[in-house]
């Protein structure tokens, strides 16, 4: 079976994660796919198979001759896909032949994927794409990368002439909620280094990303009648346009690029008594990273200063870390990595990730882990796509990866 058809198969299931939820995997609709996956690992006639009760799905794969002395590698995506968008009853077409113009996804609804801002369609022409009707997204992120991994493994099963080590499959709930990495059993998965499948374009090959905080700021005021507020009231919807205007403009997402790092006001909400805001805080610079950190704290400092009461207060909390600090005492994985793509015809690049990956974490638990891309585009939304030969193409840079590790 080739990859794009697991693929089908895969998006069929909902497997949207919720931030809000206390519950593990964050929604039970995830199980579905795991047990599929597992039900299937089982057919491939893959070892040690196990759907967790956490959700997470193991299985290995037996070196092969002669390579059995070697350290196992992981083989690591997600299952879930992102809150942004709805993830059920996906209606996916395949554009054959893709003529690089812009696509009507939904002519009833007028939604169409136009190539002036989305000018990475450019690089699929020629290329059998699979889309959306406009109204979910496709869910690439990365029920793909399960797919090339599972093609992976039925090739690896069926023909023992391929050379390689102890393979560690993992597919993993929640990463798009940051939870993914949360209940991972490195004993139980007994690797000793890995790649995650779950990045977008097939020639950027990932092994930096953003150091990640979250900060929450409540601010506290003073509500009075409108008519008598005069020297009482204090709006704290007021301090929170104030807070947020006194950080730097240009550090912020939308204007910036790179391994420039920012501020992100992702949610405001309050009233005159109380307000709300919530930032991420990123940037690639561990050293830049803490000074961030530090400008919210003495803007806080100052401004409840300038009140003269805690009108401030401030809790910063650290998501995940930049695994180059990591993956730079193995950098094996690097070369490895950016060989295979060279040996597959694909003229790849080290990006910084300008987010995180489930290897980020699972790299600062000891277990290094870069980040390869699945060949799909513009994900967490309605523009969403994967080209079906990018997907051949990955399953083929992994066989050739694997190889050098035997």
């Amino acid at each position: 079976m080739r990859a794009y058809e697991r693929f089908l198969k895969y998006i069929s299931f909902d497997t949207q994660s919720e931030a809000d939820s206390d519950t593990v995997p964050s929604t039970k609709k995830q199980l579905k796919l795991a047990e599929e996956l597992k039900n299937e690992l089982e057919k491939l006639g893959a070892r040690d198979v196990e759907l967790a009760d956490t959700g997470i799905v193991y299985a290995s794969i037996p070196a092969s001759k002669g390579a059995e002395e070697r350290p196992a590698l992981c083989l690591n995506s997600h299952m879930d896909t992102a809150p942004a968008m709805s993830g059920k009853d996906i209606k996916a077409r395949i554009i054959e032949n893709y003529d690089g113009e812009d696509i009507v996804l939904n002519e009833e609804q007028k939604i169409v994927t136009r190539v002036s801002e989305y000018p990475v369609m450019k690089s699929y022409i020629g290329e059998d794409l699979i889309v959306t009707d406009g109204t979910t997204l496709l869910g690439a992120d990365d029920k793909a990368g399960v797919a090339e991994i599972m093609t992976l493994c039925e090739r690896l099963i069926n023909d023992e002439s391929l050379p390689h080590p102890e393979l560690k499959i993992m597919f993993t709930p929640d990463e798009e909620i940051g939870r993914g990495a949360d209940n991972v059993d490195y004993k139980r998965l007994g690797a000793a280094y890995g790649y995650t499948v779950d990045g977008e374009a097939i020639d950027e090959f990932s092994y930096e990303n953003f150091n990640a905080a979250s900060a929450v700021i409540n601010i506290s005021g003073i509500s009075a009648h409108t008519g008598a507020a005069k020297h009482v009231m204090v709006n704290s919807a007021l301090l929170a346009m104030e807070f947020n205007s006194m950080l730097p403009e240009a550090d912020r997402p939308e204007c910036t690029e790179g391994y420039e790092g920012f501020y992100h006001l992702d949610s405001i909400t309050g009233t005159v008594e109380s307000t709300k805001l919530e930032y991420l805080i990123r940037d690639h610079s561990r050293e830049k990273f803490e000074k961030r950190k530090e400008f919210l704290r003495n803007t806080v400092d100052f401004l409840n200063r300038k009140y003269g009461y805690e009108a401030f207060k401030l809790e910063i909390r650290d998501s995940y870390s930049n695994m180059l600090e990591k993956v730079s005492e193995h950098m094996e994985l690097v070369e490895n990595a950016l060989l295979a793509l060279k040996e597959s015809g694909i003229e790849a690049r080290a990006v910084a990730t300008r987010g995180g990956t489930d290897g980020a974490r699972m790299s600062w638990e000891g277990l290094p882990c870069p980040n390869l891309g699945t060949g799909g585009a513009n994900c967490h939304g309605r523009h969403e796509c994967i080209s079906v030969q990018k997907m051949d193409k990955m399953v083929e840079v992994l066989e050739r990866l694997v190889r050098k590790f035997a």
